[in-house]
């Protein structure tokens, strides 16, 4: 076993060193993303495809990805839903170490962080995010196999 690859076995991710892109672009502004569950099976062995949270910052360009995306969803009517894909990319020391991409998402709910009069703190848009499939890869480790 060489020094490179200790180094890589105990290397680590912190949780502030991701990036969130949809349809490919990357998405300015997101604070946090919870609840990314990658694989759970239910009691009959079937795939549960459980939603996740982005929480981000309220901005008001109203053609950003995200706004363009919830106007249009707003809009929908009956069963139509506008999807995106939806990329959670962890990052370690600039290079891309893992990439869950939510295909087929779409945005199931919206909600605000508390207006407060006596806070300085930025608004919070958190949105769920479903989706029909999830897509794990490992773009740092694919061309060292």
């Amino acid at each position: 076993m060489t020094e490179t690859s200790v180094i890589r076995a105990i290397d680590s991710l912190c949780a502030n060193e991701f990036a969130l892109e949809i349809d490919g672009k990357q998405v300015s502004g997101i604070f946090r993303i919870s609840g990314l569950q990658t694989f759970k099976l239910d009691e009959q062995g079937n795939r549960v495809r459980s939603p996740f949270v982005v929480s981000k910052m309220v901005q008001r360009d109203g053609n950003n990805a995200f706004n363009k995306w919830l106007r249009e969803t707003v809009a929908a009517t009956g069963d139509e839903r506008p999807t995106r894909s939806v990329a959670i990319v962890a990052i370690d020391d600039g290079v891309e170490t893992r990439r869950w991409t939510a295909e087929g998402a779409w945005i199931s709910e919206v909600r605000y962080s508390d207006f407060d009069s006596a806070s300085f703190e930025m608004v919070e848009e958190v949105y769920t995010i479903h989706y029909d499939k999830l897509v794990e890869s490992w773009p740092a480790t694919e061309n060292l196999e």
